[in-house]
């Protein structure tokens, strides 16, 4: 007999669990049997599936990695939050009430919640056993990644000077679906967000899982912790994580070796993927087999000839739209990918040291990646003589080594707290759509109806 699990979308989650053989607790079937979750194979089968559940797609949506093929294909291909999403609308969802980007990650959150909640009640021999503990470490996790995408997407820029009073996200410890929180300042959430993870590392294997790479590690904890502080521009302690990332794992692949035509050049088990996590689909932000898009003819123009990723990460499709390929999720997905890799930590690393002036560190980091991504022997090293040099070669090669990973919306922003000045401009029939730097637009708003259930305040946009 199943036990059914239902969930309720948002802020308020109900679940009914689905069991039989192997345990799947995110089926939506109608049944009237619910069940608890109380054994750790019950715990980790609720992760397992916590898995799935994908980042928000809005920041690949509005980021300046594409450009529509023409009106036509905006206007009859895309949905409504894609396009008022494209062009930075103050209404992006136009009265539509299941928006993914906020629910899924609140659905991630409650799955955590409720497995934390679940090891709280064992008193048996399985308490504080090494898989309880592991497991305990992995819900932190997943909890606190769900939140930073949630108050990176929904919540005012990072900014020391007002995180203690900018409105952050709601955060729910509880798995009650009775609890509904206010919203909390960015700073507490942020607060949480950390603790969650500082307390998840030492619970987590050392060593990345290399057959199972969705489940965490410390490797993943401190590369998420790398891109946390990155992004609120405290990168000190950026680099203090991407070292604890790279004195354990530091694999590069030498593209060399990847296949140029395939259209899944990576396996899920590849070599810089760190952990495993893809976008919700949105039609914009498909790989492959989009036809009614293409990346930036700017962007591509920044690709030297023997450049290997022009080929392996972008193919050409048959309307002349040059979209991105599958990516280090290595599977047959079509969404964009949003976990951790070691190219990023490496990234993370040259840049930070390019930002405390060390410039020989910052371009060894910075050409030990590049060597593995050109045609073995034409890769001339760069060079920098002043930081502003070493900073923007660095920073140029985020732009084409991270694409389609829901990373440029966030580089754009945290760049123009920097004082980038980067404004965004999308050109569709005729009219010229333009995103200034620091506007609220930043901040994607919270979906209608959440606002109607809880009475939380609304994103000024």
């Amino acid at each position: 007999m199943k036990k059914i699990v239902l969930i309720i979308s948002g802020l308020g989650v109900l679940v009914l669990l689905v069991s039989g053989c192997k345990k799947n607790f995110l089926d939506t079937k109608p049944s009237s049997a619910i069940l608890q979750p109380i054994t750790l194979d019950d715990f980790q089968s609720l992760l397992e599936n916590v898995s799935s559940v994908g980042s928000p797609a809005l920041p690949t949506v509005s980021a300046d990695e594409y450009d529509f093929i023409s009106y036509a294909a905006y206007q009859s291909t895309f949905t409504a939050t894609e396009r008022n999403a494209a062009i930075w609308a103050k209404d992006i969802y136009a009265g539509a009430t299941n928006v993914a980007d906020w629910n899924t990650p609140y659905t991630a959150v409650f799955y955590a919640n409720s497995v934390l909640a679940g090891l709280g009640k064992i008193q048996n021999s399985e308490a504080n056993t090494a898989r309880y503990n592991y497991l305990r470490g992995w819900a932190l996790f997943q909890r606190a990644f769900a939140y930073y995408e949630l108050v990176d997407n929904f919540s005012p820029v990072y900014d020391a000077n007002t995180a203690a009073t900018d409105l952050g996200v709601p955060i729910k410890l509880d798995p009650s679906i009775d609890d509904i929180q206010p919203r909390a300042t960015v700073q507490k959430t942020y607060d949480q967000i950390l603790s969650d993870l500082n307390t998840a590392t030492p619970l987590l294997v050392t060593n990345i899982p290399v057959n199972n790479r969705e489940q965490p590690s410390k490797v993943a904890a401190h590369a998420l912790l790398a891109r946390i502080y990155l992004n609120l521009r405290k990168y000190d302690l950026a680099e203090a994580q991407a070292d604890s990332v790279l004195q354990v794992y530091n694999k590069l692949i030498d593209y060399n070796t990847v296949n140029l035509t395939s259209a899944v050049p990576f396996t899920d088990t590849n070599d810089e993927l760190i952990f495993y996590k893809t976008a919700i689909n949105y039609n914009t932000s498909t790989t492959f087999i989009n036809t009614h898009i293409t990346i930036s003819p700017a962007l591509l123009a920044l690709y030297a000839p023997n450049d290997l990723r022009l080929n392996i990460d972008f193919v050409t499709r048959p309307t002349g739209a040059i979209v991105s390929k599958r990516q280090y999720d290595g599977t047959s997905t079509i969404n964009p990918f949003t976990g951790l890799a070691t190219d990023e930590v490496y990234l993370i690393k040259a840049e930070c040291a390019a930002r405390r002036n060390d410039i020989p560190t910052a371009l060894t980091y910075l050409n030990g990646l590049l060597i593995n991504r050109y045609v073995t022997n034409m890769f001339i090293p760069a060079v920098a003589s002043t930081q502003a040099d070493a900073l923007n070669k660095v920073l140029l090669e985020r732009q084409k080594e991270l694409v389609w990973r829901n990373l440029r919306w966030d580089d754009i922003k945290r760049l123009n707290k920097e004082g980038a000045n980067i404004t965004l401009t999308r050109l569709l029939n005729g009219q010229t759509y333009t995103l200034p730097p620091n506007d609220p637009r930043y901040g994607f708003p919270i979906p209608d109806n959440e606002i109607q259930l809880s009475g939380i305040p609304q994103n000024n946009r």
